[in-house]
């Protein structure tokens, strides 16, 4: 099913994205690098702000992919906490940023709506288990190359979208 979404609620959506994704990103890195204190990091690169570029390539550390695995283990504790922060992270990243957005700019009615998450009384364990129950149905590849928050905000928009 595909919704009629008006230029400007998918102009905030993007932008949303576009942070939630540079949060995590940000916090995925800075995992890493405690985990290997002997490598250095890159200099940070300046953001463009333009959305006419391609795409950066997917962390494969970090992929879609990478989460649904990581989810799937549901008898290994570290992953399950590995996979409810990450999960966690996305949706209040995203939450913020709607509601940054919706108090700085002005939204045409319901835009804001559109693109909120109605999570109330909604369990991690119920958004992990549908987004593993939504990568299942994706081809693994795609997943692969398909960033987590991407595919993470898809599956909580689809199953507790507020329209």
């Amino acid at each position: 099913m595909q919704r009629n979404v008006p230029p400007s609620a998918a102009r905030v959506v993007t932008s949303l994205l576009m942070a939630a994704t540079l949060s995590v990103a940000s916090l995925a890195h800075a995992q890493t690098a405690a985990q290997t204190p002997t490598q250095t990091a890159p200099a940070a690169q300046p953001l463009s702000p333009t959305l006419s570029q391609a795409a950066p390539p997917v962390d494969p550390t970090f992929s879609a992919y990478s989460l649904a695995q990581t989810c799937k283990r549901k008898n290994d504790n570290v992953a399950q906490g590995q996979c409810v922060g990450a999960i966690r992270g996305i949706i209040h990243g995203y939450q913020y940023g709607v509601l940054f957005l919706s108090q700085r700019t002005a939204l045409p009615a319901n835009e804001t709506q559109r693109v909120s998450l109605c999570l109330r009384n909604t369990q991690v364990s119920s958004i992990v288990d549908e987004f593993v129950a939504d990568a299942a149905q994706v081809n693994e590849d795609s997943l692969k190359h398909t960033p987590a928050e991407v595919a993470v905000l898809g599956s909580v928009h689809m199953h507790h979208g507020c329209n």
